[in-house]
């Protein structure tokens, strides 16, 4: 699994001119998921995140966690972070899973990225053309991927 992370003071997702979710300060999660990807790697990206010291203390050093301010998140998925671009000016999805796989996967991700929260996380439409606005605090983002944990 591949993630994108991005600290906003707000985020948002419309879908056909309606809000699907919106969220104040805390985290927008973009992730992309691949056929080889799993529980493992769900666990491990949700302590990740939520455990991710990258906001400000009363120092104003990163030294705070999305739980610590209690914050929000709000995830979609995007199939493009899974994008090639070796070969060509067209990149290749070819590693992106097909919606049968990625579908329980996505979910599943967003019910355990919950449940480590504390509070329900917003979410996107598998699948649907999203228009996702947020205001990157910072600006603060960071890539993660679980194939590359060490």
């Amino acid at each position: 699994m591949r993630v994108l992370i991005q600290r906003t003071k707000h985020a948002s997702v419309t879908i056909e001119g309606r809000c699907k979710s919106a969220i104040k300060q805390g985290l927008l999660v973009l992730v992309g998921i691949e056929d080889s990807d799993g529980k493992e790697d769900i666990e491990w990206l949700c302590k990740k995140i939520v455990n991710l010291r990258i906001f400000d203390d009363e120092n104003g050093v990163m030294n705070r966690s999305v739980i610590d301010i209690d914050g929000e998140i709000l995830v979609v998925s995007q199939f493009t972070l899974h994008a090639s671009t070796k070969k060509g000016n067209r990149p290749s999805y070819i590693r992106a899973s097909k919606p049968e796989i990625a579908i329980p996967l996505y979910e599943t991700f967003c019910k355990e990225l919950s449940q480590s929260l504390g509070k329900e996380v917003g979410t996107g439409e598998f699948g649907a053309d999203m228009k996702v606005e947020l205001l990157n605090d910072g600006p603060v983002t960071i890539w993660m991927d679980t194939k590359n944990k060490e």
